[in-house]
């Protein structure tokens, strides 16, 4: 039996799991994501899509942080 901990382990830590795996991926975002979301897609003037799943907010979350003048700069 292995001493690691599984739960400790980044490689396999469920942190960092793809949103298309994620069980609940397909339920509404949540009212964070969604409050964050609308904020990124007013600095990025992306359109806001309330409808997005959980885990396609997820994805659009990274994908505008990556544009944000403010997140870049900081």
């Amino acid at each position: 039996m292995t001493d690691a901990n599984p739960k400790s382990d980044a490689a396999n830590s469920n942190t960092v799991k793809d949103p298309d795996d994620w069980t609940t991926g397909d339920e509404p975002m949540t009212g964070a994501q969604g409050s964050y979301l609308k904020t990124l897609c007013e600095e990025t003037d992306h359109p806001f899509d309330d409808t997005l799943t959980k885990g396609d907010a997820s994805k659009l979350i990274d994908e505008l942080q990556a544009k944000s003048k403010r997140l870049k700069d900081g």
